[in-house]
């Protein structure tokens, strides 16, 4: 495997670090260690269901939120949740290793229903996890809907609105993302 030396050589967990995580711990979030957690960045609603692996940054303005008691949110090793990056689980969201989730990002697992003859805000959640594999690159300004998986090495161009599985190594753009090319 190699080094990410772009990112983590200039942010090694310091003792400001280590505080933070001790309180998100105190919480019931699930961390390693060597995981950095910036100020300002939000584990919300049920923390004993968030699960942050080895040396993943979760930048500032990000929001990571099981939104109920059920639901979980796992994020592999080396990965980069940037910042005010949301991701909003009803069911369960995964992603995998090695994955860089741009700033501005949206991943939510669930929609409100749109029956009619029923106020929008009383309608029932509709809930499908999402599954994002390991090395991953997700643009900035894209979002990830409900029931997606995206495969390994995939990359989801700046600004796409996901609705369709990602094949392993495709790189898809646009509204809604479609194919436009293959990693070689």
């Amino acid at each position: 495997m190699i080094p990410n030396t772009q990112l983590r050589k200039h942010l090694p967990p310091t003792w400001l670090t280590r505080l933070q995580n001790i309180r998100h711990k105190f919480r019931g979030v699930k961390l390693h260690s060597d995981t950095i957690i910036y100020f300002g960045a939000k584990l919300l609603r049920y923390p004993k269901n968030i699960h942050l692996f080895k040396d993943v940054i979760v930048k500032t303005g990000a929001h990571i939120c099981p939104c109920n008691e059920k639901s979980e949110v796992f994020i592999g090793s080396r990965t980069t949740i940037g910042f005010n990056t949301f991701i909003y689980a009803s069911s369960m969201i995964t992603i995998g290793e090695d994955c860089m989730i741009a700033p501005f990002v949206y991943i939510v697992d669930s929609n409100h229903g749109t029956d009619k003859k029923n106020v929008m805000n009383k309608q029932l959640n509709i809930s499908s996890p999402i599954q994002i594999g390991s090395d991953v690159w997700v643009g900035s300004h894209s979002v990830i809907l409900s029931g997606i998986s995206i495969g390994d090495g995939a990359i989801i161009a700046a600004g796409s609105v996901v609705k369709k599985d990602v094949p392993p190594y495709t790189i898809v753009g646009g509204t809604p993302a479609t194919i436009i090319g293959k990693r070689k």
